[in-house]
């Protein structure tokens, strides 16, 4: 069986011969050595290029990350070792340490030691903690020595491959070799050794076209692996897969199955010959250097093989090694967080004779299956004792506990829950996949049928591309996931029963009604389980996320890949698994499933009833659920938060409430948004409240001119004084009629010229005065401007109708202090328009008979000398008072008033 590991290319970067590639444990980084003598750092996250170091003109045959010294080792055909700090780019160290090519270097993985084999037979041990000093020569080999590489499971020995056909291991501090392995006919060129469990292997690769497994323990060759049509230049066992990979200047990489040694794989990127391979423990990406570029592939997925039961138990697979641990055992002093790595005890179980790709619990939780290798393992869960076994490429369990698995495509048998074959099926079409649950499912590539287990006879076909299939524990609701979407059925058992036991024939697209779609999600799940009505899934984007009926809400968003093991419905946490197999829980309640599942079915006074078992700190979620269901009343009684509760009482236009709310918040911006809200729905004594709490002054403006309340206005005139809201206190004060205080705040606010304006065209008899501070404040600035500014006392020729103006003023004085109700305002509304200069002329002999009316003095566009437009000069600019902005000294006006053509002082 194939181990149908997915090999995706996550880098292709075209340069000149690569001779040597290695991983970086930390960063994204591949380090490529080149024939023509450079060394690169490629990022393979951004497919860049990060740092160069040119190394010499000869070729860099070998170069490795000394990563705890960010450090770059490199060996070349000059016979110098450098070493390059690869952060700054500078030069550590350059030594000559051969008398011909460097084939190869070797970092201890923790002492300062760094091996290196050259075409001068050679081996050499280098200290960096002392000065790179050579400590020892190793002698013994009589042709080039091509590699050398360090035995992870003993540090303290190595191997070394040479042209003189033979393998030798060597132990540091001894000067002559263990033991020599006459490997080939040819010439040998690289070793690696199996890190994986606790075989003694080492592979070699040769010039004979073949690459060897052998057994340094017995010291006898296991395995020759064939196929390969030119010499094998590179060869690793993959740290963390159940493969050997071997490449050649044939140009391929071929993957092989460490244990059974098939061929799985065969990989050709067109890039010509294969010099050199690189891996790193913990990591599923492999690189592959060629003579015209580097690639770099990630073989297999990345979930961790796993399962856990109903009561907390998980039960893990690394590599072929078992073991176990237990949610419950986490002590009640240890306080969960969630997200936070669970600090879980872990229990070696067994070993599997198999290299485990998937393993599952039954139903009950006392057997787990294990499939690979193109076989099954039924393992008792608790003593992890072999029940039964058999050829598979895929097991599925049923709901009940019996279980059904794929030979091939063309085959499936049905089992018993006592382990006894029930049925064996040649389906009509290539089964490429198989899933269990209430009904068995095979799927093509293109379509997914259903068949029930008893008599396997078709349910339903349903023409959709299936990644995963997910079944609710009642039976009632499956999740088909495909490559972007889930869909969320309904099984109807009863019609498909009524169906089945009618006798009527069921053609090929299976009972009709069998299901009904309830809901599609554009999502792609990458694992997921169901919790009651509910779906629990994470997304392409790692987000923990729960679906019920249609509504999607985000739990958690996952700061690095997790996949989902179950649900623990004692402590209310669903519980994640990460590829280090770490253990996190995240809280879900269900009590909060089953009241949004309630809602969602419109069976509300159940829903009442679950809602006090919901702790308080969810009835905001609570409440924004019941928002988009269009709620809005039950979720204003949900909701705890001020700040939520008072938008929803807004929403609602309940206007008390959200009150209450500002009251207990006291916030400015709450007020204001209440205020304006009140305003427009006519509660003009709760505006008033609420705009007096937010200081919102021109709104208090808005609202006391409408209503036409002088007290209101007179109160604000002199609130905004005290703020500092000269705009809005003169625009309050000019209402009133109140001109004199309105010429004071002017002068106050130095905007002296708009003072002198306003009193030509209200205040007459204040000119004299306003011109006396005018000269005396320009004089400072421009005493020509200064005296030509025209005081009416002296120049009365130059304003005209002056004594009708202040004959005018003298007898509206006294009529500016009645204020007429805002009711009226239609009757005065035509009389805005009156000249009240012209109408005094025209006035009768007789002063009892006057065209004046009470209030007269309140219109806004009289101007006292006949001349209209000049009230503009003293009114502020309407949005300068909605802003509350203050007035700000007016002296750039000052040197407008100059002297007319005739050098006579102008008014």
């Amino acid at each position: 069986m194939p181990l149908r590991l997915e090999i995706k290319r996550k880098l292709a970067q075209r340069s000149e011969r690569v001779k040597s590639v290695d991983l970086h444990p930390t960063e994204p980084w591949i380090l490529a050595s080149l024939y023509s003598g450079s060394v690169c750092i490629w990022n393979y996250q951004s497919q860049t290029m990060a740092k160069s170091f040119e190394v010499t003109e000869l070729p860099v045959r070998s170069a490795k990350f000394i990563a705890r010294k960010q450090w770059v080792v490199a060996g070349a055909d000059d016979m110098f070792i450098r070493v390059y700090n690869y952060n700054t780019m500078d030069k550590v160290k350059v030594f000559e340490a051969h008398t011909d090519y460097i084939r190869c270097v070797a970092v201890h993985p923790t002492l300062p030691y760094v091996l290196s084999s050259s075409d001068d037979m050679l081996i050499k041990l280098w200290d960096w903690e002392k000065g790179w000093m050579c400590t020892q020569i190793f002698e013994g080999h009589s042709h080039y020595v091509m590699q050398v590489t360090f035995n992870p499971k003993d540090t303290n020995t190595f191997a070394s491959a040479s042209l003189d056909r033979t393998i030798k291991i060597w132990n540091l501090g001894s000067p002559d070799p263990n033991f020599t392995l006459d490997a080939h006919l040819k010439g040998v060129n690289c070793v690696d050794y199996f890190t994986g469990g606790d075989r003694p292997y080492l592979i070699t690769g040769s010039d004979d076209h073949t690459a060897k497994v052998w057994d340094y323990q017995t010291k006898s060759c296991v395995q020759t692996l064939e196929g390969h049509t030119h010499n094998v230049s590179a060869v690793c066992f993959h740290p963390e897969l159940p493969i050997i990979i071997t490449g050649s200047e044939d140009g391929t990489v071929r993957i092989w199955h460490a244990t059974t040694y098939r061929l799985e794989n065969t990989l050709n990127y067109g890039l010509e010959r294969v010099w050199a391979l690189g891996y790193m423990k913990g990591s599923r990406r492999v690189v592959i250097g060629y003579d015209e570029g580097t690639i770099m592939i990630k073989i297999g997925r990345e979930e961790p093989v796993a399962s856990m039961d109903s009561s907390g138990k998980i039960i893990w697979a690394k590599h072929n090694e078992i073991q176990t641990v237990n949610i419950k055992s986490v002590g009640a002093d240890f306080e969960v967080t969630d997200g936070e790595r669970l600090p879980l005890a872990v229990k070696e179980l067994g070993s599997c004779d198999l290299y485990p790709q998937s393993l599952k619990h039954n139903p009950n939780g006392r057997f787990v299956v294990v499939c690979g290798d193109g076989e099954y393992i039924i393992y008792t869960a608790l003593a992890w004792r072999n029940r039964s076994f058999g050829s598979a490429l895929e097991f599925v369990w049923s709901s009940d506990g019996e279980y059904a698995v794929r030979e091939s495509t063309s085959r499936i048998k049905i089992f018993s829950k006592t382990f006894q074959e029930k049925k064996s099926i040649r389906p009509t079409f290539s089964a490429e996949r198989i899933f269990g649950g209430t009904l068995l499912a095979m799927c093509s590539n293109d379509f997914i049928c259903f068949y029930d287990w008893a008599e396997c006879r078709l349910i339903r076909r349903i023409d959709v591309n299936v990644k995963n299939l997910y079944w609710a524990d009642s039976g009632d609701l499956v999740a088909i996931a495909s490559d972007t979407s889930f869909y969320i059925l309904k099984y109807n058992r009863d019609i498909v029963s009524s169906s089945l036991e009618s006798g009527k024939p069921v053609d090929e697209q299976g009972v009709e009604d069998a299901f009904e779609l309830l809901h599609e999600t554009n999502e792609r799940v990458r694992t997921g389980i169901w919790v009651g009505d509910c779906f629990i899934y994470n997304n392409s984007s790692w987000r923990l996320n729960y679906c019920v009926g249609g509504e999607v809400t985000t739990m958690f968003h996952l700061d690095r890949p997790m996949y989902l093991l179950g649900y623990l419905a004692s402590q209310s946490r669903v519980y994640l698994i990460d590829k280090e197999f770490n253990v996190m829980g995240y809280t879900l309640l269900l009590s909060l499933i089953e009241y949004k599942t309630l809602v969602m079915r419109g069976d509300l006074d159940r829903a009442n009833e679950v809602l006090p078992l919901i702790p308080k700190e969810h009835h905001n979620s609570v409440a924004r659920f019941l928002e988009s269901r269009g709620m809005l009343e039950d979720a204003l009684e949900v909701a705890t938060d001020p700040n939520y509760r008072f938008d929803l009482a807004v929403q609602l236009g309940k206007l008390e409430v959200a009150k209450a709310i500002a009251v207990e918040v006291q916030s400015e911006s709450k007020w204001k948004q209440l205020g304006e809200l009140a305003m427009s729905t006519g509660k003009l004594e709760m505006a008033e409240e609420c705009l007096m709490h937010a200081m919102d002054l021109s709104g208090l403006l808005l609202l006391y001119s409408a209503l036409g309340d002088s007290e209101g206005i007179s109160k604000l005139a002199s609130l905004a004084k005290e703020q500092g809201k000269n705009n809005v206190a003169f625009l309050c004060l000019f209402m009133l009629g109140k001109l004199e205080e309105c010429l004071q705040l002017l002068v106050e606010s130095n905007r002296i010229p708009e003072a002198a304006l306003m009193a030509r065209s209200y205040l007459p008899s204040k000119v004299s005065e306003i011109v006396a501070i005018w000269r005396n404040n320009l004089n400072k600035v421009n005493q020509k401007a200064a005296e030509s500014l025209a005081d009416p006392e002296e120049y009365p020729n130059l304003f005209e109708d002056w004594q009708i103006a202040l004959a005018v003023e003298s007898n509206l004085s006294q009529k500016r202090g009645s204020y007429p109700p805002a009711e009226e305002y239609l009757s005065y509304a035509e009389k805005a328009n009156i000249n009240l200069v012209e109408a005094f002329k025209s006035m009768q002999v007789d002063e009892d008979e006057t065209p004046l009316e009470n209030g007269e003095a309140h219109h806004e566009v009289v101007e006292a000398n006949g001349e209209e437009g000049e009230e503009e000069a003293v009114k502020l600019d309407a949005e300068d008072s909605a802003d509350g902005a203050v007035l700000v000294n007016g002296n750039e006006a000052d040197e407008e008033w100059g002297t007319n053509n005739e050098g006579t002082p102008s008014a």
